[in-house]
């Protein structure tokens, strides 16, 4: 029995399993009994996407009412189609896409927005020629940076335009490159022809060091793209330079004093002259070089002017840029493009930055010592930077004593003799040279501007005055992506400007304005501020304790205003009688006095003291005369007595 009871409900449980249908069945049989109305076209249902488990074949195919409404579907979706593409500016094509090509299209228009916002990752890209591209594929060269992605096309372009990027970001490249391929177009467009004494372009240096540095570019560029180059700064034999402009030239490239001395005397003509480079340009400005550019653009500005007369294209090159040097820019060059990197007036992010700050206690050539000391142990380059002349030669003289070996670079080093052993071009070499000879430089801000040195470490000995010179002393180390380090040592009197220019870079900003007066100014107004808005909390804290209190008298005001009004009735009859006693007695002195003037003769003095006596007599009687029961008799005996004496 036991056997045959398993087996019936493993029948059960097997049916049930097979099946699952039957209870459904069961249930809709039952409601259609119930409901004569409803009428069941199909038995079974079987969902999308879900295998029966039963073994009855069923069909999935579409019946005729299915087709129809698929029909009527698409039709409504033409339909809509149509009407968002009347209300849409007329395509080419008006019959509907599929769905494909309507997502092949929209995902080639990302890719085309993508391409726009997209940087720019080879330099085929910016239109440069094989010629000009031979110099990048020498030096190496895959990716632009930023200034390069933007300043090329733009000088391609012949635009005037201001190049403005932190240092070390290839400035040099970005307005190089595009000048050399403009001198092969112009000369396979226009046949223009190399000349002696007659260059087509010129590019102004603040120092020789610097035109040193462009000098060594345009070589490096000229041999592949055919063109000459020639420098003439200060600091060079005259003769030399001659012999050299006599020569056929296409570039010139030299310090704005010494061009204006060769232009004077005949080496350079201006007919050819079709480009302008200013590069360090605010250095050029804020260093005294104003006058000599203005005189040199003149002839050329006066050339322009006439009528079809022959213009030029102006490129100026800054890592830096303050707004008094931008406002000289746009009065002296109208309509120039200025274009900006993100990173200008902003730390080098391969840069690491150390704020050492002293008491007054402490040796300030000690701290420089235990800076200096593990730096140079490892091999490394180091700048010290000082603020003047005495500083430097103070640090210098200190360093040679603890037996470290140094060379010095200010403006005092002499640069047309030989003599002393020590100039200023030896010992940029010297620094430069792969011997070690000597690891360390000391300088002052002559050295912060425009040299191309391979640096490790930058140290202040001298905070500067304003971010500016900070951000041009920085830029000496961590140059075309490298790494560096900068230490500043800090004094009391530099603590305000060192901690807001720290608090900058810690937050990425920018240091464009930030100098001593500006900061303390800052601190000023802020404190300012603070007071102000203690007294507008203080202003609103009376005004509400005013409010309070004013609502406490406004709710006490209706018990006081009948108390005042009682009073008020209470004292008013008292007050209307000594008003009528007042009248009463004016009206008895006036009546007293007449009769006495009257009665008493002028020439006795006896009868007039008897008169004086009997008015105050007569005062004291009407201030106690009732006033109610005879102010009428009293008036009708004055007129009879007055009718009498008429």
């Amino acid at each position: 029995m036991g056997g045959s009871g398993t087996a019936a409900r493993r029948s059960l449980l097997t049916l049930s399993l097979s099946c699952p249908n039957l209870f459904t069945l069961s249930r809709l049989s039952s409601s259609a009994k119930r409901f004569p109305l409803l009428k069941l076209s199909k038995p079974t249902r079987v969902l999308l996407g879900f295998r029966p488990l039963c073994t009855t074949t069923t069909t999935t195919t579409p019946t005729e009412p299915d087709q129809i409404k698929h029909s009527m579907l698409l039709e409504r979706l033409r339909f809509r189609h149509l009407k968002d593409s009347a209300s849409k500016p007329p395509l080419t094509t008006t019959t509907p896409k599929p769905l494909n090509a309507v997502q092949t299209e929209t995902e080639d228009g990302f890719k085309n927005k993508n391409k726009k916002k997209k940087v720019v990752e080879h330099f085929e890209e910016l239109g440069l020629t094989e010629e000009v591209m031979g110099v990048v594929k020498e030096m190496g060269i895959e990716v632009p940076t930023e200034i390069q992605c933007i300043g090329i096309p733009a000088v391609l372009e012949g635009k005037s335009v201001v190049l403005g990027s932190h240092t070390g970001s290839g400035k040099t490249f970005a307005y190089m490159l595009p000048l050399v391929q403009l001198l092969r177009q112009d000369e396979a467009l226009c046949g223009m022809q190399m000349r002696p004494r007659r260059p087509r372009a010129v590019v102004l240096c603040p120092t020789r060091e610097l035109s040193e540095q462009v000098f060594r570019v345009a070589k490096s560029i000229s041999h592949h793209a055919r063109f000459r180059s020639t420098m003439v700064s200060g600091g060079g034999r005259v003769r030399p330079q001659e012999d050299s402009l006599n020569s056929p030239i296409d570039m010139v490239v030299g310090t704005p004093g010494r061009v204006l001395q060769h232009i004077e005397e005949g080496n350079i003509v201006y007919g050819d002259i079709k480009y302008v480079v200013l590069d360090e340009a605010d250095t050029m400005f804020d260093r005294g070089f104003g006058p000599d550019i203005r005189k040199f653009l003149g002839p050329l500005k006066n050339r322009a002017s006439k009528p079809g007369g022959e213009g030029f294209q102006t490129v100026l090159v800054t890592a830096t840029m303050t707004r008094a040097v931008q406002k000289l820019v746009d009065e002296e060059f109208q309509g120039i493009v200025h274009l900006r990197t993100s990173t200008l007036h902003k730390k080098v992010a391969s840069a690491r930055h150390d704020f050492i700050k002293l008491s007054g206690s402490e040796n300030k050539l000690e701290a420089l010592l235990q800076v200096l000391g593990p730096s140079l142990s490892k091999g490394n380059r180091v700048m010290v930077f000082c603020n003047t002349l005495n500083s430097s030669r103070a640090v210098d003289h200190f360093l040679g004593e603890n037996q470290i070996s140094t060379v010095n670079y200010h403006g005092e080093i002499s640069l047309y003799i030989v003599f002393p052993p020590k100039p200023r071009v030896e010992n940029l070499k010297r620094f430069k040279s792969d011997d070690g000879d000597c690891p360390s430089l000391v300088c002052t801000d002559l050295a912060a501007r425009g040299l191309d040195l391979d640096v490790d470490h930058v140290i202040m000995f001298d905070f500067p005055s304003n971010s500016i010179d900070y951000l041009h002393r920085t830029g000496r180390t961590a140059r075309m992506g490298a790494k560096g380090k900068v230490t500043s040592l800090v004094a009391k009197r530099d603590l305000v400007l060192a901690t807001r220019i720290e608090e900058a870079l810690r937050k990425n900003e920018s240091l464009e304005s930030l100098t001593v007066d500006n900061v303390r100014r800052d601190i000023a107004r802020s404190r300012i501020t603070e007071q102000k808005r203690t007294i507008v909390k203080s202003v609103k804290i009376s005004n509400q304790k005013n409010k309070i209190t004013r609502k406490a008298k406004e709710e006490s005001a209706p018990n006081l205003k009948n108390k005042v009004t009682r009073k008020g009735k209470e004292a008013s009859t008292p007050a209307k009688s000594s008003k009528r006693a007042v009248q009463v007695s004016k009206s008895v002195k006036s009546s007293s006095s007449a009769n006495t003037s009257r009665k008493a003769p002028s020439t006795s003095s006896g009868k007039k003291q008897t008169a004086i006596k009997k008015s105050r007599s007569v005062k004291s009687a009407a201030s106690k005369l009732s006033v109610v029961g005879f102010r009428g008799r009293a008036s009708w005996s004055n007129k009879k007595e007055s009718l009498r004496s008429s």
